[in-house]
């Protein structure tokens, strides 16, 4: 296995960039200087689940049904929402969670998984 600024095997470290989503992705951006694997992973799980867990709760909260108060006593509107909307929110939930696995078993065995544009992106930052 190849050396990382951590001390930790290739491997492990790649999983621990995936582990805690875009937060374990910045910590090992920061920390890692030498190992390009390393920081692939560390790129992709930044850029894959950030923009991810960005969008999926406002679709969720634009899609959410709402009661609206005028200030008067039991006046009011309720809005029920867009469901489809919702829905949505829970596949791109369901999307974080089967990304999220995907990357943490691939990583673990050692095989760089990459998905099409981030991955490219994440690749090129890793060379840097």
């Amino acid at each position: 296995m190849a050396k990382t600024s951590t001390n930790l095997e290739e491997n492990v470290a790649s999983l621990l960039c995936y582990l805690a989503t875009w937060v374990t992705g910045i910590i090992f951006i920061a920390i890692e200087k030498e190992n390009r694997t390393v920081k692939f992973h560390a790129w992709q799980s930044f850029l894959t689940f950030l923009p991810l867990t960005i969008i999926a709760p406002i679709i969720g909260w634009i899609g959410a049904p709402k009661w609206h108060y005028s200030g008067r006593y039991w006046l009011g509107s309720y809005d029920p929402g867009i469901p489809a909307l919702v829905w949505l929110s829970w596949i791109f939930y369901l999307i974080i969670l089967l990304l999220w696995v995907l990357f943490i078993v691939m990583a673990f065995q050692g095989k760089k998984f990459k998905i099409p544009i981030i991955g490219d992106i994440a690749e090129k930052q890793a060379q840097k």
